[in-house]
């Protein structure tokens, strides 16, 4: 079921006031609003009744009416945790202490001042930076949460934040010696897991590609969506691997019976060899005892029937054999047709043929490695397509070959202006798509115009002709809720529009 979109459910949340016969107040409004987008019902922060609590409480002292400013402050703040502080502040306002610790935590003291300043953004900073460290050491972990526990105190002890933040920066560097560590040796593990595939293969050559295109993936610095591709990398080549080494062995086990069926032909041959030669020699000791020509008649009727007998079986065993060599032959050409295939699969499964950037299939696992970086980091994805203008003249014009020559001089232009994070895929025939991770729409199109300026430097030579290739773009940001197919169906509409406006243009969705 699709998501609810704001708009839908503020029009069915009046519809529901309304059936509920409930005053359209805030509060009913939020409560119905909530119980349809399914998230929590909670109470928004009692500012009025705080305040009204506040010009109840008495004055009598200096540190009572400076508690009354501080409570003031805090509810203007919507800040439940001041709140109760002040107020906790206010009880002990009597004592002399407490009239002490009232003037450190005015609002415009210096405490306050350097707390709100620094403190609480470096408590902050240190908790971001937390995962990156890891959760195994459950002392540091008790370390950190009472350090960020200190540092978010109002009243905060500053000897005491120094000295534990000392603590966490000797231990802090250990950690990140640790982790650096870490990560240097699963990275030489995965080099040696990548070295051994290529030294396992069955095929040195055929391997080669897909493994250095791994050592690249895997080289510093490594990045998620290098990690995500690695990974990819990294299947595709297994999976290679294992298909073809279980085709490889099906051939060695035919290889294997046609040797033992060769070995026994042989023998067979052998023995009947061996029973020849010995009834040729018996038949010659026949005809040398024969003292006439009818005692060496059935000599010969033998000798003749025996050469047959052999004959035959020679004839046997050789289409057998003949038989045997056809089948090795067409393993052998079955396993060479199988790696070459592989080694197609292995550029041409991603990537187009012509100009070598993804097609279809690789901007689609593009994408989505894009829309889950989105998800996870909340970070803007600018899609544009764009279109060569005019291509159909020149393919007419100059033929096919100068129109694919034009193609990959556009890709070969676009990867040098290219970031290192950015794709680049052929959408279809003269069409490309481009994908720009953390890129919000102005600068997506400003992206693509810097494109348009480098080609016009850049002239596409058809011989010895110069010919100036441009094209038009559109550029959608992706929004809430979005599939990437429909960002590059509004990516796709404005590229229309830029083509109506007069070519040569980039246009935002």
């Amino acid at each position: 079921m699709a998501e609810k979109k704001p708009f839908e459910i503020a029009r069915e949340a009046l519809m529901k006031l309304t059936a509920r016969k409930l005053m359209p107040t805030p509060l009913n409004y939020q409560a119905v609003y909530n119980e349809i987008a399914g998230t929590p019902d909670v109470a928004p922060f009692p500012e009025d009744a705080l305040r009204k609590i506040a010009r109840a409480l008495p004055a009598k002292t200096t540190a009572q009416a400076t508690q009354k400013e501080l409570l003031d402050g805090a509810i203007a703040q919507c800040n439940w945790q001041s709140v109760q502080d002040v107020l906790v502040a206010y009880a002990s306002a009597g004592t002399a202490n407490a009239v002490h610790r009232s003037a450190d935590t005015r609002a415009d003291s210096p405490r306050v001042s350097f707390q709100a300043e620094f403190l609480v953004p470096v408590a902050r900073l240190i908790e971001n930076a937390l995962p990156a460290l890891g959760s195994d050491d459950a002392r540091f972990s008790e370390q950190v949460g009472q350090l960020l526990k200190v540092m978010r105190d109002p009243l905060a002890d500053m000897p005491k934040v120094k000295s534990m933040l000392g603590n966490f920066s000797h231990r802090l560097s250990f950690a990140a010696e640790d982790q650096a560590e870490i990560m240097g040796t699963l990275l030489k593990l995965l080099h040696l897991v990548i070295e051994n595939i290529g030294e396992l293969g069955l095929d040195d050559n055929w391997l080669k590609r897909q493994i250095d295109a791994l050592m690249v993936a895997a080289t510093p610095p490594l990045t998620l969506r290098r990690l995500d591709d690695l990974e990819r990398r990294l299947k595709d080549v297994m999976f290679k691997q294992i298909e073809a080494k279980g085709r490889a062995l099906e051939a060695q086990e035919d290889m294997r019976r046609m040797l033992a069926t060769f070995i026994e032909r042989l023998a067979s041959m052998t023995d009947s060899t061996s029973a020849y030669h010995s009834r040729i020699e018996e038949s010659a000791r026949l005809m040398e005892q024969a003292k006439s020509i009818e005692e060496i008649g059935p000599v010969l009727k033998d000798v003749i029937s025996a050469t047959r007998g052999i004959a035959h079986d020679i004839a046997r065993v050789r289409d057998e054999l003949r038989g045997m060599r056809e089948k090795v032959n067409a393993s052998e050409m079955e396993i060479d047709k199988l790696h070459q295939a592989l080694n197609a699969a292995s550029t041409q499964a991603r990537h187009d043929q012509l100009t070598g950037a993804l097609n279809r299939k690789g901007l689609d696992e593009a994408m989505a490695r894009e829309l889950a970086d989105v998800q996870r980091k909340e970070s803007p994805l600018c899609v544009a397509l764009l279109d060569i203008d005019n291509f159909k003249k020149i393919n007419d014009s100059k033929g096919h070959d100068t129109g694919d020559a034009a193609l990959n001089h556009l890709v070969s232009v676009t990867r040098e202006n290219m970031r290192t994070q950015d794709t680049l895929a052929r959408y279809g025939g003269e069409e490309f798509v481009i994908l720009m991770p953390d890129t919000a729409l102005e600068k997506g199109i400003d992206a693509m115009t810097r494109l348009q300026r480098a080609l016009t430097r850049r002239y596409f030579l058809a011989g010895a002709e110069k010919i100036l290739i441009t094209f038009s773009a559109g550029v959608a940001q992706l929004v809430a809720s979005e599939s990437g197919e429909d960002a590059i169906t509004r990516a796709d509409q404005a590229m229309y529009l830029a083509k109506r406006a007069g070519k040569n243009r980039v246009l935002g969705a």
